[in-house]
Formats: C-alpha cells, sequence, structure tokens
C-alpha cells in the first residue's frame, strides 16, 4: 500500500481547538475535545485516553494455545480469551509487562518471545494501543491472579481456535487478531 502521509495529513488532520475533562479514572481518562475539521467546519470528539495493554498468545510445542475463560462484566458474558492486562504506566516496557500477565494469570513463562506487533482497538474512540507477542518454549508454573480475577485456564489447538474465530465463536479482537497472525506465521 503506497501512502502519501504528508498530503494525508494536510487533507485529512483534526487540530484541537480546545479541551475538557470529563471522567479521571484508575483505568480510563474521558475527554471532550473540540476540533477544527479538514473542510473548516469544528466538531466535538469525546476520546478515552489508555494507559495501554499487552496480550500474549502462549502457544505450546505441539501448537495449543494457552487460553482463558473469564465474564466480562460490560457485556454481561463468559468469554475465550488469550492473557492480557493493562500496564502499570505508560512507560512501562511492554515486553516485561506481557511476561507479567502470562506469569500470573496462567502460571506459564516462556524461553522465546515473538512480537506480533500493535493494534488500536477502538481508534474512533480511544487511544489505546495493544501490543501483542506470541509465547514459545512454555513452562508451567503457579498463578498469581490479582484479587478480583477469576480466570478458567486451559489449552486449545491453535488449529481449532483459528476455525472458532472464522467462525464468530470469538468475540474479542486482541485473541481473533494474534490467533490468525500465529497461525499464518505457524503455518496451521
Amino acid at each position: 500500500m503506497n501512502v502519501n502521509a504528508e498530503h494525508e495529513l494536510k487533507m485529512l488532520r483534526e487540530k484541537g481547538i480546545s479541551s475538557e475533562n470529563i471522567f479521571d479514572g484508575t483505568i480510563l481518562h474521558v475527554r471532550k475535545d473540540r476540533v477544527a475539521l479538514p473542510n473548516g467546519a469544528e466538531g466535538n470528539r469525546e476520546i478515552i485516553r489508555h494507559i495501554g495493554a499487552v496480550c500474549v498468545i502462549p502457544v505450546t510445542e505441539n501448537n495449543e494455545v494457552i487460553v482463558e475463560r473469564q465474564y466480562r462484566y460490560p457485556i454481561d458474558r463468559v468469554i475465550t480469551e488469550i492473557p492480557a492486562g493493562k500496564l502499570d504506566s505508560r512507560e512501562e516496557d511492554r515486553l516485561s509487562a506481557a511476561k507479567r500477565e502470562l506469569r500470573e494469570e496462567t502460571g506459564y513463562t516462556a524461553e522465546e518471545w515473538i512480537p506480533l506487533g500493535d493494534f488500536h482497538p477502538a481508534p474512533a474512540y480511544s487511544d489505546e494501543y495493544i501490543s501483542m507477542y506470541m509465547a514459545r518454549g512454555l513452562h508451567r508454573g503457579e498463578r498469581h491472579l490479582d484479587a478480583d480475577e477469576f480466570l478458567d485456564v486451559f489449552a486449545v489447538p491453535l488449529k481449532e481456535l483459528a476455525e472458532d474465530v472464522m467462525a464468530g465463536r470469538i468475540s474479542d479482537a486482541k485473541t481473533q487478531t494474534a490467533v490468525l497472525k500465529a497461525a499464518r506465521i505457524l503455518g496451521v
């Protein structure tokens, strides 16, 4: 894909005029901005600021993925996900955070860490981006869940998980993205 970034900025960029803090929480910070649009008109943007997050697709030597089932209150459902978590600070090293989340949530550690890239789960209203990693050479250990975490952890063949993604049985975006990337990389 050939893109002229300078031209895009000139033709598409919105410029902030004013900003008002609406909510300042532990994980999320919400503000309302007034922006100048490329055509000279003005508009409003409600923005969620997020500290950032990481996710890990832990793949065993038999191409099974260590996944979690957990209840997600905002959607009132139990869903299948890969291990993930927010950063402790914007400055935290993302690979260190991924290693921490894998160990805390599943008990596993890994010998090999393969970066799978970053993605923005909701760029229309949030600045959050999630860094994805594939973990290989897994070693099982003890979990150290946060006090408010309740997870069922188990292994699923990567091929089956990719089929579940394609069939719409996995709704979590980070899990969909990382599963399909890992399947492509590993030729599954």
